[in-house]
């Protein structure tokens, strides 16, 4: 048997990891594995072609860093609306209490609530921009 197979076989079952976490790691062991099975395909010895797997995938992620591609983007779940479904919807506030906090009407329950910082606390409409816990953080609707 072929050891370039070995490295092609590698290489898919990186792949297949990385379409199941979505992140750009596991496509750089790919990249390696496939670097490697081509020197395998061409007679290069094992020695080396564990030399330029390991050297291929350090320098694909030096240049994923140097890239910023592998930094984390977006905003923090507590108000990411793509990861929340309540960020972004609207609320009534009958009254505020003193220390900025409220009791309202969400999804068929009593939820607790506080004035998101810098809002001034009135009665009305407001949206959800955050949760912390199981608290809103609440901004008067515009």
């Amino acid at each position: 048997m072929n050891p370039a197979w070995v490295w092609f076989g590698l290489m898919a079952l990186a792949l297949i990891g990385e379409v199941m976490t979505g992140t750009f790691y596991l496509l750089m062991v790919a990249v390696g594995f496939a670097i490697a099975g081509i020197a395998a395909w061409l007679g290069v010895e094992l020695a080396w072609q564990l030399v330029l797997c390991a050297v291929s995938v350090i320098a694909a992620m030096l240049l994923l860093k140097r890239l910023n591609v592998l930094k984390k983007r977006g905003a923090p779940p507590s108000t990411n609306a793509n990861l929340n479904i309540d960020i972004g919807q609207t609320v009534r506030v009958d009254a505020w209490n003193e220390d900025r906090t409220a009791r309202v009407w969400y999804r068929g329950a009593h939820w607790q609530a506080e004035l998101a910082a810098g809002a001034e606390p009135a009665a009305g409409l407001h949206v959800i921009t955050e949760m912390r816990g199981n608290r809103l953080v609440l901004s008067p609707a515009r």
